[in-house]
């Protein structure tokens, strides 16, 4: 049994904003711009949309529900249901993924607040050079300074607890980014040439839809709303009984779903106005951030300022998401272990630090060393995104269908009284697509890995 008291949320916004700030990180900001740009803009959006309120809704129902009604974390709440092998594996997986991810997590961290700190200083013309990311990045100590500046402001909130830590620290972040990204975003759309941006992202055209769009908009879901990382399960165990889990849940979809759309909306306009709607400026993938973004505001009135908000919106996002990834992991060591909350917070710290200076390494001093053929931060990104997140993914589709039992799981979800709204969805999906769905990420995914195919 626990021995310690388990905390919880103090009602539905701690838990709204908790969650929220989970989800919205930079698989937001960093990640939905980029893909939403590659992939077709409107038809990307549209398509994304439906998949967060039927494949998204429902895990994260699930996973909540099943963390409510265990009071534990993601392994304990498998192995709830009778201890097997298979059970215990199913939470494992949930449970270290978290633990691989929030190093690399923070080292990209770390650049957010080497960005954040450089504009400050006035240099956002040095920023937009064709060399300065890749400088840095290969810079060892620069990175590692960094990512440990980000790496202990994440343990800091942590270990003062939930409430005190991550609950407080979500109230404060979460309404401040969306006043944020509403700025920088109506900066955006009123430039010269942006509108056809906006028209871009938001007016769906057939002509652009693909395969791999369908494919990379679930993708997409995994990181933006938080599903197969253990964390929905845990914010789940912290929550009240008396608390609505589908209002909740219609919260935190639209609150994200509501940010993904705003970041578009930062960063497609102003790339447009500032390229003439270039596909390979557009294309940018993962450098659209650190590479294209700086450059459109060196071009921009008011960049300087304009640097400042986004990438303190950015870092906002960014803490909310690592708090959320490495409270999951201590939670539990601290269920599974029984280990005190300041072991458990050391511990992750040590984790944190060895696997984040191997990220952080591997752009410089071990540059040369590689996994199928993988730096470690895009390997550590691979391994989990794409490979243990979806088979995590399964696993609760099976273990909530065919263990726990749909049954079981209404009652959980009805428990305040009120009818579940979105029932045959959620039974149906839960049962068949998910499952599918996360099966096709898993397949593609390596096949393109190891170029059997291309995205």
């Amino acid at each position: 049994m626990n021995k310690h008291k388990r905390s919880s949320f103090s009602g539905k916004l701690g838990f709204v904003l908790s969650a929220a700030g989970a989800s919205v990180g930079l698989g937001n900001i960093w990640r939905f711009p980029y893909l939403a740009a590659k992939y077709g803009g409107g038809i990307f959006l549209l398509i994304y949309i439906i998949l967060a309120l039927t494949f998204g809704y429902s895990m994260i129902m699930a996973e909540t529900s099943l963390g409510r009604m265990t009071r534990r974390s993601p392994v304990g709440a498998f192995e709830n249901f009778g201890k097997t092998r298979l059970r215990s594996a199913g939470g494992w997986i949930n449970a270290i993924i978290p633990i691989l991810i929030v190093p690399y997590y923070s080292v990209i961290g770390g650049w957010v607040i080497k960005y954040l700190v450089e504009y400050f200083m006035g240099h956002g013309q040095a920023l937009a050079s064709d060399e300065y990311f890749s400088g840095f990045i290969s810079n060892g100590l620069s990175t590692e300074i960094c990512f440990l500046v980000f790496t202990f402001i994440t343990l800091g909130i942590i270990y003062a607890g939930v409430r005190n830590g991550i609950e407080r620290v979500s109230k404060f972040m979460m309404p401040i980014l969306v006043v944020l990204s509403v700025i920088i975003a109506v900066y955006s759309v009123t430039r010269p040439g942006a509108m056809a941006g906006v028209k871009y992202l938001l007016v769906p055209n057939m002509a652009n839809f693909s395969w791999m769009t369908v494919v990379s908009a679930m993708g997409q879901m995994f990181y933006s709303l938080s599903i197969a990382m253990g964390i929905l399960i845990t914010f789940g165990s912290y929550m009240k009984k008396a608390t609505s889990i589908e209002d909740s849940t219609q919260n935190v979809e639209i609150f994200d779903t509501a940010i993904a759309i705003m970041a578009g909306l930062m960063i497609i306009p102003a790339v447009f106005a500032f390229s003439g709607g270039d596909p390979n400026t557009l294309q940018a993938g993962p450098a659209l951030m650190f590479i294209t973004i700086p450059k459109v505001f060196a071009n921009m009135g008011f960049g300087t300022v304009i640097g400042i908000l986004f990438f303190l919106l950015v870092l906002f996002a960014a803490v909310t998401s690592s708090i959320a990834l490495t409270e999951s992991a201590v939670s539990t060591f601290e269920d599974e272990l029984h280990w005190s909350r300041k072991k458990a917070t050391v511990f992750m710290g040590v984790v944190m630090v060895l696997l984040g200076t191997l990220s952080c390494l591997g752009y410089g001093p071990l540059a040369g060393v590689t996994i199928i053929g993988m730096q470690f931060l895009d390997f550590f990104d691979f391994l989990t995104n794409s490979v243990m997140m979806p088979i995590a993914a399964i696993a609760i589709c099976l273990f909530v269908s065919k263990v726990v039992g749909l049954q079981k799981m209404e009652e959980e979800i009805t428990q305040d009284g009120q009818p579940f709204r979105r029932k045959k969805i959620f039974y149906f999906m839960i049962q068949y697509l998910c499952p599918i769905f996360a099966a096709i990420i898993l397949i593609s995914s390596v096949a393109n890995a190891f170029g059997w195919i291309s995205m």
